[in-house]
């Protein structure tokens, strides 16, 4: 049985060029499956019930790569579920030499397309730790230069201050400090809070 796996990102985001791809391979309607949810783990409702139905010998079809998903570990041990634990095939159609199907020997195609994707995960995580190391670099240069990062400190009034200051100190009550303010108990609180770690 053949199936294709369909994924976006974001739920504005478009699936039907990916299913039109399927339709031409010949692949039923009814055994597309389409998820639209980030691809950082495989916690997907349709996928899950993809890998539920697969059986050895059927065959999964997908675009790309990035499509089954973005960390390429995480891709690797679904790779080998698919195709050493299930014995099903993979296809990827942007990148014929992603294909476990060898009409010869099916050992030559899943070992060829075991090495390609262990070199793509060798790049990915490389170009990962390359970003990593210019982030780092960047970062340092910029606090050299006294450039900060975060969200900016909220500057508070001069009565803000001098009202949670009496309230501290308890000189005025609860209820004095939230009309004086003219804030709720929750607003009154968090600011206190946030103002209390300025300080620290």
């Amino acid at each position: 049985m053949q199936y294709g796996y369909a994924r976006v990102s974001a739920t504005d985001q478009n699936l039907g060029r990916q299913i039109e791809e399927f339709l031409k391979f010949g692949i039923k309607n009814n055994n597309i499956f389409c998820d639209k949810k980030s691809g950082k783990n495989f916690d997907r409702k349709e996928y899950t019930r993809l890998i539920k139905r697969l059986r050895a010998g059927d065959l999964v079809v997908i675009k790309s790569i990035d499509r089954l998903g973005r960390n390429y570990d995480m891709i690797i041990e679904e790779w080998k579920k698919i195709t050493k634990q299930i014995g099903a095939d993979i296809l990827v159609l942007d990148m014929p030499l992603l294909d476990t199907r060898d009409k010869a020997d099916n050992l030559v195609g899943r070992f060829i397309s075991d090495v390609v994707l262990q070199l793509l995960s060798f790049v990915a995580e490389n170009e990962r730790q390359n970003i990593r190391a210019r982030q780092a670099e960047g970062i340092a240069l910029a606090k050299q230069r006294g450039i900060s990062f975060g969200r900016p400190k909220k500057k508070y009034t001069e009565m803000f201050v001098e009202v949670t200051e009496l309230y501290i100190e308890k000189k005025i009550a609860l209820s004095d400090a939230l009309d004086l303010l003219d804030v709720r108990p929750s607003t009154f609180y968090y600011h206190l809070h946030k103002l209390s770690q300025d300080f620290q």
